[in-house]
């Protein structure tokens, strides 16, 4: 199974599937947490790594207390599919 891995230095939360790694970016402030680019690897792209990252980074946020605001599409995409 993969573990989310977040990186708050470099504002980044990543995950690794077959030896890539799909990553977020991010910024904070206060409570909110801008989304500023989701992105999996060409091979990983279809297979739902980026989803997976993103249900797992959202747990996460949940936890944390912390409003998700998307700028990037896919970002924004998938929280309206995935409302939770």
């Amino acid at each position: 199974m993969t573990q989310l891995r977040n990186d708050p230095a470099r504002g980044r939360y990543e995950m690794d599937e077959q030896g890539m790694t799909s990553w977020a970016n991010y910024r904070l402030a206060d409570d909110v947490m801008y989304l500023d680019h989701v992105e999996s690897p060409p091979p990983l792209r279809g297979s739902g790594a980026a989803g997976r990252l993103m249900a797992a980074l959202s747990a996460d946020a949940r936890a944390k207390g912390l409003k998700i605001v998307p700028i990037c599409g896919y970002a924004a995409a998938w929280l309206r599919r995935n409302p939770a």
